[in-house]
């Protein structure tokens, strides 16, 4: 009993202070999400880029590019590695590969930034003898870290349009 009366109270208190479920939808069944379809992506250079672009553009664009952007969203991506375990022999065995994405979502009519943000993702990946193994292990740790970090500016920018 005591449970339901605080489950009560707590909804109550939610509902009081304008609490809203990011994937919940408003009076008129529009969602947060439905906001990322007017943004534009705008291109990012070399294949890290192409691949964050791709991702960023299934998840906020599924139904293609906007015929009408509001919003242009820029990137600039940078990438670091950094030797984690080191062998007897000085060689590294283990890495780390970082990748940051400093984004703005800028306003077409008036060129007004309205948002900016940071996105990090830090993934590990083994070196090996193999060259080729150690180049797919840290393609795969690449690719790990730019679905990260597309989810995460979806979702930032998500609470943007939900504010």
């Amino acid at each position: 009993m005591r449970l339901g009366i605080l489950a009560v109270v707590a909804g109550l208190v939610l509902s009081g202070c304008g609490f809203r479920p990011l994937y919940g939808e408003s009076a008129d069944g529009a969602s947060s999400f439905d906001s990322l379809e007017t943004v534009q992506i705008a291109a990012l250079p070399d294949r890290t880029g192409q691949q964050l672009h791709n991702l960023l553009r299934d998840r906020i664009n599924p139904r293609g590019q906007p015929r009408q952007p509001e919003y242009v969203l820029r990137i600039r991506l940078s990438e670091q590695t950094e030797a984690l375990a080191i062998d007897q022999d000085e060689t590294a065995t283990r890495a780390n590969l970082e990748l940051s994405a400093n984004f703005t979502l800028t306003r077409l009519d008036g060129n007004e930034v309205v948002f900016r943000g940071r996105s990090n993702s830090v993934n590990s990946y083994n070196i090996v003898d193999s060259q080729f193994a150690t180049f797919v292990s840290q393609r795969d740790a690449r690719e790990r870290a730019l679905r990260e970090l597309s989810e995460d500016i979806r979702l930032r920018l998500a609470t943007y349009f939900a504010h």
